[in-house]
């Protein structure tokens, strides 16, 4: 399967290709227990149910939730060929949104089930050196990079391509290939991994019991199923997905706007999830661990109860106000008005910066495309 990206029919428009897998030419750009804890959520929305499990005690339903489970190999797959562990006690946690068109995903994600399965989001969650603050960088998925040769866990082998987009990874080497990909982008080490699907993410937002959001303006994609006039919303799970999703009628239509979307709903879903009180809902939180359990796929070192348990709980000194979240430096393709390209000295002051376990620089995010939806969606 050739690593340019695969077509996704729900989602047309500026970040897709065409189906013969060419690129269009160049177009226009279209317009459980305290707070802290659960402000983990914010790390990123494939995440919440696993984090509200986190130190509740699941006792006897350990073995139903741990069977529930399912994890990758990927330290097997990629082998000793990989950027080394940082020893200042930070980690670095790629977290996959995927798009796969099978099951009770082809309802939900539109298109054809083609067998194929696309990384829709993609985010680098770094967490500090004791755990106190941690910083996001999104990754468009219509970015053009050089996908290094990968192994996946099957033993496949994927040889290397220039100028290919970087979704492509998933959908060509699965798991194993995103992260040997997000590797050589970044330079470093990917110390975890979680996945979720579509289906599971709506389950997730309808067991918290939506998600209230303001919105600034009308959105309205009909690719996404959206459809929301400007004002305050409480948006159930087929809603929040489709704001994830959206990117036409807001910004200017690109990847980049709907990462801006993605940022503003992960804020509002801690404030969700500060506010439910899930611990006097015993029901309430056995039904999220489920869903969680269920959907989302984790690195072998996560993919016990105990092992997400234990995870969580080092990291529940994060607060909402101590995570940083920025998206990848990024210029549009002078040759392709649907793609980006990475901007590279001032990605490499985003990847430095991590690296040596420091804050982002303001300027490292200066005069790079945006996607211009900035402060449509926000927390009520």
């Amino acid at each position: 399967m050739s690593a340019e990206s695969t077509p996704d029919p729900a989602i047309p428009g500026p970040g897709e290709s065409r189906a013969d897998g060419r690129r269009r030419g160049k177009g226009r750009r279209r317009k459980p227990r305290d707070r802290r804890r659960k402000a983990l959520l914010a790390m990123a929305w494939t995440a919440a149910g696993i984090v509200v499990l986190g130190g509740t005690g699941a006792g006897v339903l350990y073995f139903k939730l741990n069977g529930n489970l399912t994890s990758v190999d990927i330290d097997q797959a990629l082998g000793t060929d990989r950027p080394e562990k940082a020893d200042d006690g930070s980690e670095n946690i790629l977290v996959l949104g995927s798009d796969t068109r099978s099951g009770g995903n082809k309802q939900l994600g539109g298109g054809t089930d083609d067998g194929t399965a696309r990384s829709d989001t993609a985010m680098v969650v770094h967490v500090y050196k004791g755990h106190k603050k941690a910083s996001v960088v999104s990754i468009p998925r219509d970015t053009l990079i050089d996908r290094p040769g990968c192994t996946d866990t099957d033993g496949g082998e994927h040889p290397a391509e220039t100028d290919a987009m970087f979704n492509s990874a998933y959908s060509t080497g699965g798991a194993a290939c995103a992260v040997k990909t997000v590797e050589s982008v970044s330079g470093l080490r990917m110390d975890h991994y979680l996945e979720v699907d579509f289906s599971g993410f709506q389950q997730l937002i309808d067991d918290l019991g939506g998600v209230q959001v303001t919105t600034t303006e009308d959105i309205k994609d009909p690719d996404s199923h959206l459809d929301l006039k400007a004002g305050t919303h409480r948006l159930d799970g087929e809603q929040s997905l489709g704001l994830v999703r959206t990117r036409h009628g807001v910004g200017d239509g690109s990847d980049l706007g709907r990462i801006q979307l993605q940022q503003a709903f992960v804020k509002a879903l801690v404030h969700q999830v500060k506010d439910i009180g899930l611990l006097g809902n015993p029901k309430k939180l056995y039904d999220i661990a489920d869903t969680a359990t269920k959907t989302v796929t984790t690195d072998s070192d996560l993919g016990s109860v105990n092992s997400l348990m234990s995870f969580a709980s080092g990291l529940k000194g994060i607060a909402p106000g101590s995570m940083h979240m920025v998206t990848m430096p990024v210029i549009y393709d002078p040759a392709d008005g649907n793609r980006v390209l990475v901007e590279k000295d001032k990605a490499r002051q985003v990847w430095d910066a991590l690296r040596n376990d420091r804050p982002i620089p303001a300027s490292a995010t200066e005069d790079t495309a945006t996607g211009e939806a900035k402060d449509v969606v926000s927390a009520s």
